[in-house]
């Protein structure tokens, strides 16, 4: 059994071929990316069988989506050992203004935020725009 194959299984996900290299892909790359540049990536498979293999990976904890404010919604690998609770796994997202590419900064978590009473968080997602290292050089 490959890394790939264990960590879908470790996830409950059957790791059926497409899976195995849409998750390759996704890990290769640096940036978040939304379900057309995937499509771009597999032209020959069914947009269908992406979209789904994108909602069974964020269901299972293995990719969550970050909305950057453009629209689109994109998907990251979470980090290993992530479960994408709210109290813990937050971390900050940056879109640069330049290359409009969007990057978790994983290592930057956001702090816990007490809301008042009778408020129940259900999503955060922390959005820094700018100028990324690539493109300020």
């Amino acid at each position: 059994m490959t890394e790939i194959e264990k960590t879908l299984s470790d996830h409950k996900v059957r790791p059926t071929a497409m899976r195995i290299l849409v998750y390759k892909y996704l890990a290769q790359q640096k940036i978040a990316l939304a379900l057309l540049d995937l499509e771009t990536a597999f032209a020959k498979a069914e947009r269908s069988t992406i979209f789904r293999t994108l909602k069974t990976f964020e269901e299972n904890g293995i990719v969550h989506q970050i909305e950057d404010g453009t629209g689109i919604t994109k998907y990251a690998l979470c980090e290993q050992g992530c479960n994408c609770e709210i109290e813990q796994d937050l971390h900050l997202h940056f879109r640069c203004n330049n290359c409009n590419e969007t990057v978790c900064l994983t290592e930057h978590k956001i702090p816990h935020i007490n809301l008042p009473d009778g408020y129940v968080a259900e999503d955060v997602n922390l959005l820094v725009t700018g100028v990324c290292e690539k493109c300020s050089r």
